[in-house]
Order: structure tokens, then sequence, then C-alpha cells
């Protein structure tokens, strides 16, 4: 019994370790031994590409988004702008209409349907040959485009997916985890292209073919994760560009973004059960093992995390050891609270990295039980982020 309450409380900690530094080491070490294929453009033609833009009551933001989008280094007459509107109830239908004479297109649904039905419907409507979503709270630089879409030029690649950097005032102090952990994923990203495809791409920023949109997919899941999955399916491989960067503009508090992690990931595991077939190593080999490794075991330990306290709890009446961890472990949580209420830009930087976790842990464990209870997160609330100037 002893040993088994041990290796509840042990099991969050493994495998977090596992995913989160081992799991890099291995994609490092076989990675290094691959030759860097350089891909040539193929003509100097550039692809025709529809940018699509969700947006839902963006009538803060909508225009300047719709400015900068218009000011992309890219062959004019070789782009299409369409914003999807999720039936916004302010004045964001009649903003995007003053860009109508621009060539900017509005896809209004008649009533919310979340934002995947909106892709969903892009689709029709699209006359690119690659179809580039771009979140509309984040900002694209002129120049990030062109990678993007360059990536393409290889015949495998099916998904590229943006460069995220995350950008806050000192006002954000409370959030800024969240930018070493943005770097730590495109990091990773990086090493999953050297190996042969990322397993999810950026929201804010990606393209996919519009040729293997080829079926919508279910309103409760997310594109931006299953696009990778379905290029997967049908032989194509997804990459992560560094050059096409994308500005991300931290969350004004950690509340803020609990909400948003807890919706994004119970939409990540609605989507990583439709697409389970995918974590079948013997039939897709190194694809399913590292998609087991980034995305399950990532996810994993939120939902183990109240158990091993439990069993902490259990063992501390019995070993001192374990009830100096498990008073760290309150000690922790304790410091995790007073990062996100006190959320003054002069916070100490581990405290703030400890509400980063906290809350993080308290989201993670909120998706699973939405996942379990088959809570379908259908309807869209963008996540309110501070406008931001990139120069």
């Amino acid at each position: 019994m002893f040993a088994f309450a041990v290796a509840l409380a042990a099991a969050p900690l493994v495998i977090s370790v596992y995913a989160y530094a081992v799991y890099p080491c291995l994609l490092w070490a076989i990675g290094r031994r691959r030759d860097v294929a350089v891909t040539r453009p193929s003509s100097e033609t550039w692809p025709t590409v529809t940018i699509t833009v969700p947006v839902y009551n963006a009538e803060s933001s909508i225009r300047t988004t719709l400015t900068h989008l218009l000011q992309i280094d890219y062959p004019r007459d070789r782009i299409q702008v369409v914003v999807l509107s999720d039936a916004s109830t302010d004045g964001t239908d009649d903003a995007v209409r003053e860009f109508a004479a621009r060539g900017v297109e509005l896809l209004r649904a008649p009533v919310r349907q979340g934002k995947t039905a909106a892709e969903n419907a892009a689709v029709a409507l699209a006359h690119g040959e690659i179809i580039v979503n771009v979140d509309a709270t984040i900002s694209v630089p002129p120049s990030s485009l062109k990678p993007l879409v360059r990536a393409f030029d290889d015949p495998t690649v099916g998904v590229a997916s943006g460069y995220d950097v995350s950008v806050g005032g000192r006002d954000f102090a409370a959030t800024k985890g969240e930018s070493g952990y943005t770097g730590y994923e495109m990091w990773v990203r990086d090493l999953e292209t050297q190996v042969g495809s990322i397993i999810g791409a950026s929201g804010c920023f990606y393209g996919i073919r519009r040729s293997i949109r080829t079926s919508a997919l279910p309103p409760g899941l997310s594109w931006d994760f299953a696009s990778t999955l379905v290029a997967r399916q049908q032989g194509y491989r997804s990459v992560s560009v560094p050059a096409a960067v994308c500005f991300v503009p931290r969350a004004v508090d950690v509340q803020v973004e609990l909400k948003r992690k807890s919706r994004t990931m119970a939409r990540g595991l609605s989507t990583l059960f439709h697409f389970g077939s995918l974590m079948n190593p013997f039939r897709y080999g190194v694809f399913a093992l590292m998609l087991l490794s980034h995305k399950m075991l990532r996810w994993l330990p939120f939902l183990l995390t109240p158990v091993a306290i439990l069993a902490l709890g259990v063992l501390a009446t019995q070993n001192n050891l374990a009830a100096i961890l498990l008073a760290a472990v309150a000690l922790g949580v304790v410091i995790g609270v007073s990062g996100i209420v006190y959320r003054r830009a002069t916070v100490f930087k581990p405290v703030a990295l400890a509400g980063f976790v906290v809350a993080s842990t308290s989201a993670g464990f909120l998706a699973w039980c939405d996942a379990i209870r088959g809570a379908r997160m259908v309807i869209w609330e963008p996540t309110p982020r501070p406008s931001i100037s990139t120069g």
C-alpha cells in the first residue's frame, strides 16, 4: 500500500519530467542525426492565399487588425482577406464593411455557432491555395507572411505554423510566466520540425493547404490542433517557421489566462480523443509517439495532481519526508495564489511564476473535468488582450 501511494504521489512529477525534459532531449538526439533539407522556391510565382480572421464583438480592434493585414508584404492580387464574424452584436460587421472597397470580405454567421463552425464555412468562400488563419488579437509583422507561405514549396508540407512571441508591458507582471512557456513551446516545435512534424499549430497564425480542408470539423474541436492531425492522415507533415513571427499580447491577468487555458485544453482533449487512432504507434510510428509525448503526457499530470496530493497527504502521516514535501506543496500553492491575487507590476518574478503554475494546473484539471463529462466548448469567447505596437 505504501509503494502504491508513493507511485501515485510521484506520477505527475515523473510524467511531467518526461514530457517537458526527456522528450525534448530525445527530439534533439534524433534531429541532430538528420540532415536539414533546404527547400528552394518551386517557382517565382507566389501561391494564392486566403487570410481568415475569426472575430466576435471585436469592434474596438478590428480596424487596426485589418489595416495591418492590408499592409502585409505579399502580392495584393494573390491575397484574399475574409473576416469571419460569429454573429457579432456590436459594430464589428459595420467596421469590416468599411474595408470592402479595399477587398476585405465579410462572412457573417446568422447565429452564434462558434469559431470552428465559422472556419468550416470559410472554405467554400476561400479562393486561395493556402488558407492562413490570423487571430484578431495578435499582430503579424508585414514580413511574416512570405516565410510562412514559402514553407509550402516543400510538397510534403501540409501545415506551416507561425512563431509566437509573447509580449506585454510592465502592467502584466502576473502573467510573465506565459512568456517563458511560449518560448519553450516554440523551441520544442523547432525540434519536432527537425525530426519530421510538429504536433499542433499556433492558433494565432498558421497556414494549411486548402486541399487538406476537405471535411468540416465538429464545432467542439480546434482547427489549429486538428490541422496537423488531418495533414498527417493525408500523408503530409507540419512545420514551424521561425521567420513567420507573430506578436501575442499576454492577457491582462491570470484569471483571464486561466479561463482561456481551461477552454483551450478542453477543446484540445476533445480533438485528441476524436483523432485517437493517430496515437497508435504501430500505424503512425514516430508521429504517434510524439503525439502521446507532446499532448497526452503533458495534459495527464493535471488530472492526476489532486490524486497525487491526496496520496502525499496519506504518506505524510507515516513519513517525515512526505510531510516536508506536503508542506512545500502547500507553501507553493499559497505563493501561487498570492501571485494571482497580487497583480501589481512590481510582483517578485518567482511569485509571478508560481501564480502561473497554480493557474495552469487549475485550468488543466477543470479542462479534464469538462472533457470527461463531454462538455462541448462550441460557443467562442475571445480572450481580451491589450493592444500592442510592433513599430
